[in-house]
């Protein structure tokens, strides 16, 4: 059975020029909506999870330049310390928020709970399934405390993914990019899949949107993910 990322047209493309146009256009307006938030003392929550070698870090590079410092967090997400094992697994994510109103991004999330940890086993089955339910209602209690989250899956397909791996593999600037994991996950591509279908029919409600972005042309990506972040920011 096809899913939400079988629909996806991964062939979509833009020229350099008319992503530079777009770009800078799109960065004008994200500085006036992000201050605005700032004045407003609000929160937007923004999370991004993808397929390795989707580009993540070149969106969020993007969709940070020309903001002040003091505006966002960036919250890199790795593999739980043993403070944080012993608590329960949200626990961590809420700790980092920081206290005044201002953009925070997540690159990665708790949706590794659904995601790698189901699929390498790292999660009991029990832990895996009661985590969509806990999920909905964090991310039910922030927008009814007044924060917009929005959640971004940037997807590629397994010749584009193995074209970045390898140019990651063969460049001495960005071979650390790569590595045994990223390789043995390929191998498990049908798995993931099948996780990530479930997570987006499950986890994606009119609070908290799923936005799925073609990613197999990185200045497409970048320019999508940058018009739904000025979208949602313009409804605060």
């Amino acid at each position: 059975m096809n899913g939400r990322l079988d629909a996806l047209d991964l062939s979509l493309a833009l020229s350099p020029d008319s992503y530079e146009n777009q770009l800078r256009d799109l960065r004008a307006e994200l500085q006036k909506l992000v201050a605005r938030l700032i004045r407003k003392k609000r929160y937007a929550i923004l999370v991004f999870e993808g397929k390795d070698a989707a580009g993540k870090g070149g969106v969020i590079r993007r969709l940070t330049a020309g903001l002040a410092p003091e505006h966002y967090s960036v919250i890199t997400t790795a593999a739980p310390e043993p403070h944080e094992r012993a608590r329960h697994y949200l626990w961590r994510f809420c700790a980092r928020l920081p206290e005044s109103g201002r953009l925070v991004i997540f690159d990665r999330s708790w949706y590794g709970r659904v995601l790698v940890e189901r699929v390498e086993g790292f999660a009991k089955e029990e832990e895996w399934r009661r985590a969509y339910r806990e999920i909905n209602d964090l991310e039910r209690s922030w927008a009814n405390a007044g924060m917009r989250v929005g959640k971004f899956w940037l997807e590629i397909g397994q010749d584009e993914q193995m074209r970045r791996f390898q140019s990651r593999a063969e460049s001495p600037l960005k071979s650390w990019k790569i590595t045994d994991e990223d390789w043995r996950n390929r191998d498990k591509w049908p798995q993931y899949k099948e996780a990530i279908e479930e997570m987006l029919a499950r986890t994606d409600a009119p609070h908290a949107r799923w936005n799925l972005i073609e990613a197999n042309d990185k200045r497409f990506a970048r320019i999508k993910t940058l018009r739904t972040v000025a979208a949602l920011l313009g409804e605060t």
